[in-house]
């Protein structure tokens, strides 16, 4: 990270788990970006130097660890609930609201991949933030060729869970990039991707390490994610919320056509003065893992910037 200086910060949600995270303050009230991050991922990876720049271009930003990661609260560890994680994110909505520096009137969320899809469903419910962007979303978690297989793997589990036994973990990826549901571009180039991803911030020795990264998820994960339809959600997202998607052309993490066809149950947003912009970006050239790094990064994040001014002038 550069210069910015962060404060800790944390958020009861309304089951009283402590999710925590940073804050990244600006003199107020002003607008406040929320930012969430990837799959099993912490606050650590990735996404501060997108915060850092956000804060110095006047943003308030809020930097979390999902509910059981990172130095997040929250049993068993490492289990994803993406629609959980929706409902938490709606409670840091609340308490980033109530924030000195903060305009409540002006709160943005920001996410990337998982977190984007998360923001997304969070909007869909709770019309308080002004806008969304989700980056690289992803919508479909378990391969129809592999359910059979996944399901069985998860009721046994169950059945052990309550016969005393601890709750099974495992690696989101393994080392040929594979795992049990075909999930994230499981078998290809993205499942590789994926893995090398994690085992770097495992063994980095620091950073995402210490601030509780584990390259490992419960096997229940893949039931919370069967019972998730986020797409399906998109179309409750109320019309005077503004929502930019950026969606990487050469995605092989979440199908490219999978995100602009959730995109499209967004609507297009009317004339009407009380519908605000919906706006597709395909970020051509980029991959899922590469889309803010890299040529062309500071243009996106700009545009991105742009977007927010736009909905925030109006």
């Amino acid at each position: 990270m550069g210069k910015s200086t962060h404060q800790n910060v944390e958020f009861r949600t309304i089951d009283g788990v402590a999710l925590r995270g940073w804050l990244f303050p600006v003199a107020g009230p002003a607008p406040a970006i929320i930012m969430s991050h990837g799959f099993n991922c912490v606050k650590e990876m990735t996404l501060p130097d997108i915060a850092e720049w956000f804060h110095a271009h006047g943003y308030n930003v809020v930097l979390y660890d999902a509910r059981s990661v990172g130095t997040s609260e929250g049993l068993p560890r490492n289990q994803i609930d993406p629609l959980q994680m929706a409902e938490d994110l709606c409670d840091i909505v609340t308490h980033v609201s109530e924030l000195e520096c903060v305009d409540p009137r002006r709160v943005l969320l920001w996410g990337m991949s998982f977190g984007g899809m998360v923001s997304g469903c969070a909007a869909a419910v709770d019309s308080r933030p002004r806008a969304v962007i989700m980056v690289a979303p992803i919508f479909s978690f378990i391969k129809p060729e592999r359910r059979r297989n996944t399901f069985a793997h998860l009721i046994r589990d169950r059945v052990s869970q309550l016969h005393g036994n601890e709750p099974l973990s495992l690696p989101p990826f393994n080392s040929k990039g594979e795992n049990i549901a075909g999930f994230g571009g499981a078998g290809g180039p993205g499942g590789l991707e994926a893995y090398n991803l994690m085992r770097a911030a495992a063994e980095s020795g620091g950073g995402a390490v210490t601030s509780g990264f584990r390259d490992k998820i419960t096997l229940q994960t893949f039931h919370k994610l069967a019972l998730a339809r986020p797409s399906e959600l998109l179309d409750m997202v109320d019309p005077r919320t503004a929502v930019m998607m950026v969606v990487p052309e050469l995605d092989d993490i979440s199908d490219p056509a999978e995100q602009q066809a959730a995109f499209a149950r967004l609507g297009t947003a009317s004339n009407s003065k009380s519908s605000s912009p919906r706006k597709l970006h395909l970020a051509k050239g980029k991959g899922h893992l590469t889309i803010m790094t890299g040529d062309g990064s500071h243009e996106l994040l700009e545009e991105m910037h742009a977007f927010f001014k736009d909905v925030l002038d109006t």
